[in-house]
């Protein structure tokens, strides 16, 4: 540049910034008429969102002014040999281009308008902003073939074809804990990475260090809980292990803590940490001098020494949780797609019914689709309702979404009060995991009995009052179980056992 002037800078990056603001915006307002324009919109609005924060930085050291330049300008320019700075500067900008004659420069105001052609009449090199697959679709469909291709190879899983494979990926808490090894976690990082990569793709504007911290935050405290779904809490043996702590203000000597027995005195030492061994004396001395003291102030002699294996089981406990944090991450993350995911199942499902002459005739139909921009078959056509779109993309007829109820909402209170759009969905959910995961919570068997039960009040007291009639149904050998005597009598086991001891058969 000819003028490397700070407050030259400054003004540049104001202006870089206010087009900037201005060009996010009109992408903003730009109507989108296909899948691909919405993912290149996103696209292009995460570039210029990641250059106007490159910009604010830019323009906060320019006016924190570390290193004192523009202080010493600005006073260059205020001082009293303003004039003799101004013809400096002149003759700065002279030497410039006569050094550089042929120096082009190229307005600001130029680079945007370009923006704003490629925006309105993107060319063929534009249209493919994004890397997808074939598979995928630019962003319509999942490809989760590499990871099926894993889940089908892990030791202690049901195999299942790819169609079941979308259904079930993320019901981690049907696979037992001790199934979940290093191939397993190895798996886990595969499937989480291609989701990750395929958010990033589909929704570029996705902030992931928010999302982040949303699954963090509720996975701590589920998993603080006990009640991460697959991860139950182990509680068995804690009194026994970490003992149980004593109010030693009430005692003046050991003698009277002796008087207390060697089991209780052992529990209160676990408690604090220190050595439990020993005679009733040894180990009332050794309590009572933590009386009022911190553990790093009492002798190194006092203190339990560590066990291996707990460090084990620590360590253990540590990748366990490291496995459900994963979990937790798909989870979110499969959530985000459900819209993706629903496609790709209802794709696989026309690709398996077509013929082999009609798959052929729908890939040129796609690949003429994909020539054309996508514009015939991706147009976004005008649904003030608000209505489901079909197979093709286009709204389905009022009529039928009255026919199939998607006007009338299912809540059911299993689920987490998750709302269900039409009785056929409402029908299916209670086969899927989020159902069959809230009745695994209740402790009631997600079986045919159940059916169209939504409240958990009634969902327990009918699983009581199946337990009670099993229970009256249950055969009993003593009432029911008939033997004969050598007379032809036919009577109960505890009146033939009755006669037996007395003799009398």
């Amino acid at each position: 540049m000819a003028d490397s002037s700070i407050l030259e800078l400054q003004r540049r990056c104001h202006e870089e910034r206010e087009r900037l603001v201005d060009a996010m915006m009109k992408e903003a307002m730009f109507q989108k008429k296909s899948l691909r324009d919405q993912i290149n919109s996103d696209y292009r609005q995460k570039v210029l969102l990641e250059r106007s924060l490159e910009n604010v930085q830019e323009l906060k050291d320019l006016y924190e002014d570390k290193d004192g330049l523009r202080k010493e300008e600005i006073a260059a320019l205020s001082g009293p040999n303003e004039f003799t700075e101004f013809y400096n500067r002149l003759k700065s900008i002279k030497d410039f281009h006569r050094k550089h004659p042929n120096e082009i420069c190229v307005p600001m105001s130029i680079e945007f308008d370009e923006l704003a052609k490629i925006r309105e009449n993107p060319s063929d090199e534009m249209q493919d902003l994004v890397q997808f697959t074939d598979e995928e679709g630019y962003g319509k469909y999942l490809d989760m073939h590499e990871c099926y291709n894993k889940y089908i190879n892990l030791k202690g899983v049901e195999r299942v074809d790819y169609l079941t494979y979308l259904n079930v990926y993320d019901h981690f808490f049907d696979i037992p804990r001790e199934r979940k090894n290093a191939a397993y976690k190895d798996y886990l990082m595969t499937l989480l990475t291609y989701l990750e990569s395929y958010l990033s793709r589909v929704k570029p504007m996705l902030d992931f260090n928010e999302e982040l911290s949303i699954v963090i935050e509720e996975f701590d405290k589920k998993w603080a809980e006990g009640a991460f779904p697959g991860w139950p809490k182990e509680t068995s043996g804690a009194l026994t292990h970490s003992g149980a702590h004593l109010d030693l203000s009430a005692f003046s000597s050991w003698e009277e803590l002796a008087s207390l027995g060697l089991d209780r005195l052992k529990s209160a030492l676990m408690a604090l940490g220190l050595k439990c061994g020993g005679t009733l004396e040894e180990r009332a001395q050794r309590l009572f001098a933590s009386k009022g003291k911190e553990l790093s102030e009492l002798d190194a002699s006092f203190l339990a020494k560590a066990k291996p294996g707990k460090a084990v089981k620590t360590k253990e406990s540590e990748i366990h949780k490291e496995i459900a944090y994963m979990e937790a991450q798909i989870y979110h993350y499969s959530e985000l797609l459900s819209e993706q995911r629903a496609a790709t199942r209802e794709n696989i499902q026309r690709k398996q019914a077509r013929t082999v002459n009609e798959r052929e005739e729908s890939d040129d139909e796609q690949m003429s689709d994909n020539n054309d921009s996508d514009d015939d078959s991706n147009d976004i056509p005008y649904n003030p309702k608000n209505l489901p779109l079909g197979w093709d993309g286009k709204p389905i007829p009022y009529w039928l979404y009255k026919l199939h109820g998607l006007n009338i909402s299912y809540t059911c209170e299993i689920c987490g009060n998750y709302t269900y759009r039409g009785p056929k969905v409402f029908q299916r959910h209670f086969a899927e995991w989020r159902h069959a995961h809230g009745m695994r919570c209740l402790g009631v068997p997600n079986t045919a009995h159940f059916a169209n039960v939504t409240l958990i009040e009634d969902a327990i007291a009918l699983w009581q009052k199946l337990k009670a009639s099993k229970d009256v149904e249950r055969w009993r050998p003593e009432t029911e179980e008939e033997f004969e005597d050598s007379s032809g009598n036919v009577v109960t086991k505890k009146t033939f056992d009755d006669l037996r001891r007395q003799g009398l058969l």
